[in-house]
């Protein structure tokens, strides 16, 4: 249970308050700043303990070209994931799992392009152990290269090769983000720091997994990553925003909870009524940030329709009496939130909200 004198206690309606009196103040609005001017907090960060590991993965064998053409035919593990943890000094608190989204890292979560303190940090500092994980097949969790060297050594036809996924600066994410109507166009109330975007783009990574595949090894790996915390909230972003929901219909045991923000679908008419009822068990929280109608210049659904699919999601897991509250940051008075609003300049009180959420819903 948490603790009645915990100073990290904020109700959701006191949350909500806070950022609607931020926006009428002009906090979040966008300054210009040195980049990589990393602004230290005002209280040193006490921790109990940091780490990494891995979770998930398997052990298989791969020929000699599959590995590189160095050495014999060997063993390899595939499919792990990557986690990077801070637990705070008398955490009193549920574990909060953070999973970045499309073409990005667990990256997303620390220090802002323009060096804030990003939700990494101040999850920590609000009393929640912190698990960051670099999504399979990207950054550290690594990937499986073998198909690679086989179409390069002719094994295999070309097209067996996975499509591999960057986004661009301009349409991937000046636009699709909702930073701004056109490239270097900044929406006049935009909350992202603009003029930091270039340092943004240095955190972009290709999704060496590929952006085709049937079962995504992510879904167990947060599954058993919930297991293995004794518990753990499940928040999640853009690309990896239905993630938990498959990883709940694997086993649901270790998923106190749900935060998913801004995710590319919920897939309301995916799921089957079996598995909206086993979803109907775990409490889930769906934001979206501001300007969702805005033309992201890219083929697919606009963001206004991922609101709508995830809106249809919502009434088919309420029919199920279920728990899903979602919520667009414009509801709260606050305008101008991106698609990146962990990075956006009112980054802090949009984790206020979370951790409002999360304090309502989750015992600990």
């Amino acid at each position: 249970m948490r603790l009645p004198d915990n100073p990290t206690t904020r109700p959701l309606s006191t949350a909500i308050a806070a950022i609607m009196l931020a926006s009428t103040l002009g906090v979040g609005s966008a300054t210009a700043q040195q980049l990589n001017d990393i602004r230290p907090a005002e209280s040193p960060l006490v921790l109990e303990s940091r780490g990494s590991f891995f979770v998930g993965g398997e052990q298989v064998e791969r020929t000699d070209v599959e590995i590189g053409s160095l050495g014999p035919d060997d063993q390899i593990t595939i499919n792990q994931m990557y986690v990077e943890y801070m637990v705070p000094e008398r955490a009193a608190s549920v574990p909060v799992v953070m999973v970045h989204g499309a073409t990005l890292s667990g990256k997303t979560y620390d220090t802002t392009p323009d060096g804030r303190m990003g939700w990494f940090e101040y999850f920590v500092r609000e009393g929640h152990p912190v698990y960051v994980v670099d999504q399979i097949g990207r950054a550290r969790s690594g990937f499986d290269q073998s198909v690679f060297n086989r179409v390069q050594a002719e094994e295999v036809p070309a097209d067996e090769q996975p499509e591999l996924l960057r986004l661009g600066d301009r349409f991937g994410a000046w636009t699709n983000f909702r930073f701004g109507p056109e490239p270097g166009q900044p929406f006049p109330d935009t909350q992202f720091p603009v003029e930091a975007a270039a340092e943004l783009s240095k955190q972009s990574v290709p999704d060496l997994l590929g952006t085709s595949r049937a079962t995504n090894p992510n879904w167990e790996a947060l599954s058993d990553l919930a297991l293995q915390l004794d518990g753990a909230v499940l928040l999640v972003h853009s690309q990896s925003g239905p993630y938990p929901l498959e990883s709940a219909i694997i086993d649901a045991t270790g998923i106190r909870a749900i935060v998913m923000v801004e995710p590319g679908t919920c897939n309301a008419e995916v799921h089957t009524d079996d598995e909206i009822a086993t979803l109907a068990q775990t409490p889930m929280f769906i934001l979206f940030g501001d300007h969702l109608a805005a033309n992201t210049q890219l083929p697919g659904p606009s963001w206004e329709d991922r609101f709508n699919d995830c809106k249809a999601f919502k009434e088919r897991i309420d029919a199920a009496q279920g728990d899903v509250r979602l919520l667009a940051t414009a509801d709260t008075g606050t305008r101008g939130n991106s698609h990146m609003m962990m990075m956006d300049e009112n980054n802090l009180q949009i984790a206020d909200l979370i951790l409002a959420w999360i304090d309502e819903k989750v015992d600990r």
